[in-house]
């Protein structure tokens, strides 16, 4: 559909009033952003670049776009995540006339389908989040992103190490800067914002009292320490499961009894992975664990949970919750599977706080910037 100046696709205009409310909350809560939309609308450094940007569609994703377009960029989104878009924000950012394709509960064909949309511009820089954008354009719009990309930024942990992966075998066809790696976003929006987002999106899927509980946090890199500690800050028992040695010592030293998974399945009551790495919980996991165990993930790709182990073991599946599916075992044991095994702290809640998110959307607006 034409909306204004922009192109669009999401779940329904309807919301937008409400996404609009969001958004104001949002710049209420990030003046570091606030300031740089003041600082360079009248300069407009990104004026004549146009960004495609795949990126989780927040309120706070929504105060990044509208930095990039008072800057001088023109910019046309989608969202990087099938069950992270908040639909109130894609109606208000349409409403306003940007170009975004983007709603909840995508499957796997329309999520491309909507990076499709993006590139049909012809974007000369990229924003990202986890790389899908940039696989897209190298795997189906190679001569774009030969001659017409100068550049790009990654948001994210896994994201960077795929985009590395590619450099080193010479395929990385422009240059990326990794966002993930400054001190600003990893050490603040991985801990803080994930430690905190990861258990709103439980608590909003289940109303559990964390206080005494069993959790496993499968990972003690930046964003399992956040999770881990900050479930321990509301009184739970705090198991870390860690293959790297230093990280596993580093989980101990901060107070947590660190075993493996095979272990810790028999007594976690709650199981978070954040490792960014494939079947960390498998059958041989489901299997053990306790009844009424609660399994979700925090890593940015729905692969740590294997679902496929667990429905084969499983006889019935229903959803109990928003969020939350309660799966009965063929021995009559139940596990509760939050956010279909995504982004729990996406699916199930808000993402990080604006606060937080301030800090590394600021980066990527002053990188997108140091490109042009």
């Amino acid at each position: 559909m034409d909306q204004k100046k922009g192109q669009y696709k999401v779940a329904s205009m309807k919301l937008a009033d409400e996404g609009h409310k969001r958004i104001a909350w949002a710049e209420s809560r990030m003046p570091v952003m606030m300031s740089l939309i003041e600082k360079y609308k009248k300069t407009k450094p990104l004026k004549g670049y146009r960004i495609a940007g795949c990126l989780h569609v927040t309120k706070e994703t929504a105060v990044l776009v509208k930095a990039l377009e008072t800057a001088g960029a023109k910019v046309s989104w989608s969202g990087c995540n099938p069950l992270s878009t908040n639909d109130s924000v894609a109606a208000a950012l349409a409403d306003d006339g940007y170009s975004i394709f983007a709603w909840h509960g995508m499957n796997v064909k329309e999520f491309y389908w909507a990076i499709d949309r993006t590139i049909d511009f012809e974007p000369n820089l990229t924003l990202d989040d986890g790389a899908d954008l940039i696989f897209t354009l190298h795997n189906k719009y190679r001569k774009l992103a030969e001659n017409g990309v100068i550049g790009g930024t990654e948001e994210t942990t896994t994201g960077v190490k795929r985009l590395r992966a590619m450099a080193d075998a010479g395929e990385l066809l422009y240059p990326v800067i990794a966002i993930n790696d400054t001190p600003t976003k990893w050490d603040f929006d991985n801990v803080y914002g994930t430690g905190q987002s990861t258990l709103d999106g439980i608590l909003r899927a289940t109303s559990i009292l964390f206080a005494g509980k069993n959790v496993v946090v499968a990972g003690y890199g930046h964003c399992g320490n956040g999770v881990a500690n900050r479930a321990k800050g509301l009184g739970a028992n705090t198991i870390v499961t860690e293959v790297q040695p230093t990280a596993a010592l580093k989980a101990t030293l901060d107070g947590h009894q660190v075993m493996s998974m095979k272990e810790a399945a028999k007594i976690g009551e709650v199981f978070i992975t954040a490792t960014g790495v494939n079947n960390i919980l498998r059958k041989e996991h489901f299997e053990k664990m306790r009844e009424g165990a609660i399994v979700c993930n925090t890593g940015h790709y729905d692969n740590e949970i294997n679902l496929k182990d667990l429905k084969e073991i499983t006889k019935s599946v229903r959803a109990i919750r928003h969020s939350n599916e309660e799966y009965t075992l063929k021995n009559g044991k139940k596990i509760y599977v939050l956010a279909q095994g995504r982004l729990v702290n996406l699916a199930a809640a808000e993402g990080h706080p604006s606060e937080v998110m301030d800090m590394s959307f600021a980066n990527q607006f002053l990188a997108q910037i140091k490109l042009a």
